[in-house]
């Protein structure tokens, strides 16, 4: 480490550690389909390679900061606490904020709102990604989808939408993963292959009540939009909050509320091959704010600017004033609990 910052790790239990991990964060490697390692060993390659001081470890250690995914922390059953020179950071994801770390990180810009210390940083791009093959020109022909089928509307598996597809011309061609958030040795890991893809859809949810329950996918990225810039192709997305937060036109991509909708939205592209150049110019512009070296400065940032203040500050308090924070923290935790249940 160096001498001029304190001690920075990323941590990921012995339990969850992959037996091999990639030699860089370009690699299509199937294990970057699960948040834990998207987020954690990512994270912590890509910093590595720009000269950041940190390591990867699979114990706690005694002082300095420390880096873990939210479901990294269920190997301590939710009872991890940082000591008197310990600083944790909370890789969030899409998951529940933990009451006992001093920082969160998460991926979606509006939860900086509603959760306390915590700051947004843009998930990462697909690695190894491979853009649209420039050979296929104006072709609007092959749709895809590329993700867990948790985050797909059930409509899009009902032979309606097949159908509806079929007479507009169109080929679905969707990559869906099934797999458990631990596992990834079943995952097909060739949705970074955009070469032969013309347009994606993805849309959670139609139902109104899902977008109400889950307070507008707050706890959502903008990747599949941050991958339809990087890879050229045009965007169908649903009403989420992540992708509204980084849309400055429609140009970004088509957003839309119902199957028929979606169904218009194709429509439209496929009958204007200048809206489609349009929106695939506009990505290329759009691309460049989230390319992955772009975030690796803001994680560079982020450490320096926010978590090594925060570590400072934490390890000047005496032990009853930090028992006072978090016990502090517990409490606006298990108040939102509760308000999320009403």
């Amino acid at each position: 480490m160096s001498n001029n910052l304190p001690p920075i790790y990323f941590y990921i239990p012995q339990s969850y550690l992959p037996a091999t991990i990639p030699a860089n964060a370009d690699e299509n490697w199937q294990g970057f389909g699960l948040g834990i390692h998207a987020w954690t060993l990512q994270t912590y390659l890509r910093l590595k390679t720009d000269g950041f001081p940190c390591e990867l470890v699979k114990k706690i250690p005694q002082e300095g900061i420390v880096l873990v995914h939210r479901n990294a922390l269920r190997s301590h059953k939710n009872k991890l606490k940082p000591g008197k020179k310990l600083l944790l950071i909370c890789l969030k994801a899409d998951l529940n904020s933990y009451p006992y770390t001093q920082l969160h990180v998460v991926q979606n810009p509006l939860e900086t709102q509603i959760i306390p210390q915590s700051y947004f940083i843009p998930h990462w791009t697909q690695p190894g990604l491979i853009k649209r093959d420039p050979a296929r020109g104006d072709r609007f022909e092959t749709i895809a989808f590329f993700g867990h089928q948790d985050n797909l509307a059930s409509e899009f598996l009902k032979p309606s939408w097949q159908n509806a597809l079929n007479t507009l011309g169109l080929h679905w061609q969707p990559i869906i993963n099934r797999n458990p958030w631990h596992d990834y040795s079943k995952i097909n890991n060739n949705w970074h292959d955009y070469s032969q893809i013309d347009g994606i859809v993805a849309v959670r949810s139609f139902e109104r009540r899902n977008h109400n329950l889950n307070a507008n996918y707050l706890n959502k990225p903008a990747t599949k939009l941050y991958n339809a810039w990087l890879a050229g192709i045009p965007a169908i997305l649903g009403c989420e909050s992540a992708y509204q937060a980084e849309r400055q036109s429609e140009l970004d991509y088509l957003e839309v509320i119902s199957f028929n909708e979606t169904i218009s939205a194709l429509k439209r592209l496929r009958d204007n091959p200048v809206l489609r150049q349009a929106m695939i110019e506009n990505g290329h512009i759009r691309a460049e704010a989230i390319q992955p070296s772009i975030i690796t400065q803001r994680w560079r940032k982020f450490l320096i600017d926010i978590a090594i203040p925060a570590y400072d500050d934490w390890c000047k308090q005496p032990p009853l004033v930090q028992q006072i924070i978090l016990g502090y923290n517990y409490l606006g935790f298990a108040l939102k609990r509760i308000q999320d249940k009403l």
